[in-house]
């Protein structure tokens, strides 16, 4: 537990923020504290980028046709797919092209100096029989270690990685395939995720956490599990089983120019970087069912054993559509969430719930900080444009509460939503040193709920046309 804190402030609910009134309720506001300046936030980001490099590839070229791939959205073209990477990868790397196209396809495993390349028209259309994602690998499933079906793209441990051009990866998820696994009549994924969630609390090696075959843990479309040196540009993503893009335990991570369009799957996130180093997010355009960018670093006791932070991360450029966050920071953050930047991007619809957001909660623990938001434009958002809160699926004790200070919010303007604010923390466990800094928030219809925070601090804030600096 952390060390008893000196004071306890609550801010709670009411219309203090819109009618400009102290959010205090009383007794001395802390003296003002602004975000990080400017030049020391963009010597941060410089550093992380100057360590970022996409990786190069032979100038080798192995068109998938010339092992068998037909693109006639008939022919099962797994093999075919799976030959030219091991050729590529083989040779010393190179590109493995797929021409214009629909192709039917299982699982693709990437190997080492291998850039898959999909050309404009081509299209990847995964099966949607759970055998073609066999044999089991390991993989992490929503934060705990396991071995299940293999995603849809998947790499383990390798180096010099790429997904590229303009084609599509198609997981052809759908109410009658995989989402149904999410809930209704058996069978379902409630009593494996029970299961998996027992095995890690009770110590059960990785290795003997088996699911697959007669289990409903679904898969990701794409996973990249400890590989250095990835890059996906360009392509697009859709109607992923759950997570889209999932790179876990990756360093020096590239994803730019994406399209994720997947906003009618259950727990779809689009891009989930998970206790990952030095990731470059930017110039892509998310829409999904579930958060469009969330950072994770592992759940509760097997986040805490692997115990490897999400750090180092730019999220530039971007445009977020549906989601129930624009970018988000957990809920699995048991590992630590750390030196996150974000930069002018846009974030508009009605099925956007909230715009920023931080969620965790007393079983997951974990340290969430620095993370320094600048120059977003929401223009519409279902619920709070910025959400903080420590009770997360209504867990509000438990032995590792989450550290969360040291989060700046600066020129954030948003056009119409509920609410501006929504920030829990809990009696023991307070937000700490939350800085919004010019920032415009227009057409609010509900008050702010901020409750157990220590030292809010706001300068030059702008609520429904009247300035509520504290």
């Amino acid at each position: 537990m952390p060390a008893p804190l000196r004071r306890r402030t609550v801010l709670l609910a009411g219309g203090a923020l819109a009618a400009g009134g102290s959010l205090l309720g009383g007794g001395t506001a802390p003296a003002a504290a602004g975000p990080v300046p400017d030049a020391a936030a963009d010597a941060q980001v410089a550093a992380i980028l100057n360590r970022i490099r996409p990786p190069r590839f032979p100038d080798r070229w192995y068109d998938v046709t010339a092992y068998g791939a037909v693109g006639d959205d008939a022919t099962d073209c797994t093999a075919a797919l799976r030959a030219a990477i091991e050729a590529c990868h083989r040779a010393g790397g190179g590109h493995v092209v797929v021409p214009a196209g629909d192709y039917r396809i299982g699982a693709v495993h990437l190997l080492s100096r291998v850039d898959l390349h999909l050309e404009k028209g081509a299209r990847l259309a995964f099966s949607q029989d759970p055998a073609a994602y066999l044999p089991v690998v390991a993989t992490r499933y929503e934060g705990t270690e396991c071995y299940n079906y293999s995603a849809f793209v998947y790499a383990y441990g390798q180096r010099d990685i790429a997904i590229t051009g303009q084609g599509v990866l198609d997981g052809r998820a759908d109410a009658t395939h995989w989402w149904d696994w999410t809930g209704g009549p058996p069978p379902n994924e409630g009593p494996d995720k029970t299961v998996l969630i027992q095995l890690a609390a009770a110590g059960v090696p990785v290795e003997e956490r088996v699911f697959g075959d007669g289990h409903y843990l679904r898969p990701n479309l794409l996973q990249l599990n400890r590989c250095e040196n990835v890059l996906l540009d360009g392509i697009t993503v859709k109607d992923s089983p759950m997570w889209n893009i999932h790179p876990v335990l990756c360093r020096n991570v590239t994803i730019r120019g994406v399209t994720v369009d997947s906003p009618n799957g259950p727990n779809n996130d689009g891009i989930d970087p998970e206790s990952c180093t030095d990731v470059l997010i930017e110039n892509c355009t998310i829409s999904t069912g579930d958060d469009c960018v969330a950072f994770k670093s592992g759940k509760d006791a097997d986040g805490r054993r692997v115990n490897v932070p999400a750090r180092y991360a730019v999220v530039r450029k971007c445009v977020m559509a549906d989601g129930n966050g624009g970018v988000t920071a957990g809920s699995e953050t048991s590992g630590g969430v750390m030196d996150i930047f974000v930069r002018d991007c846009a974030m508009s619809s009605p099925h956007l719930e909230r715009a920023i957001r931080i969620k965790s909660n007393p079983d997951r623990g974990g340290t969430i900080t620095n993370i320094d938001v600048r120059r977003v434009s929401v223009g519409q958002a279902a619920d709070s444009a910025i959400e903080i809160v420590l009770n997360y699926a209504n867990v509000t004790t438990g032995a590792y509460p989450p550290d969360v200070h040291g989060i700046t919010i600066s020129r954030l303007t948003v056009d119409s939503a509920p609410r501006a604010l929504n920030l829990l923390g809990l009696p023991d466990d307070p937000l700490r040193a939350i800085h919004l800094h010019q920032c415009h928030f227009d057409a609010m219809t509900q008050p702010n709920v901020i409750t157990n925070v220590e030292d809010l601090h706001l300068t030059q804030v702008w609520l429904n046309g009247t300035r509520v600096d504290q």
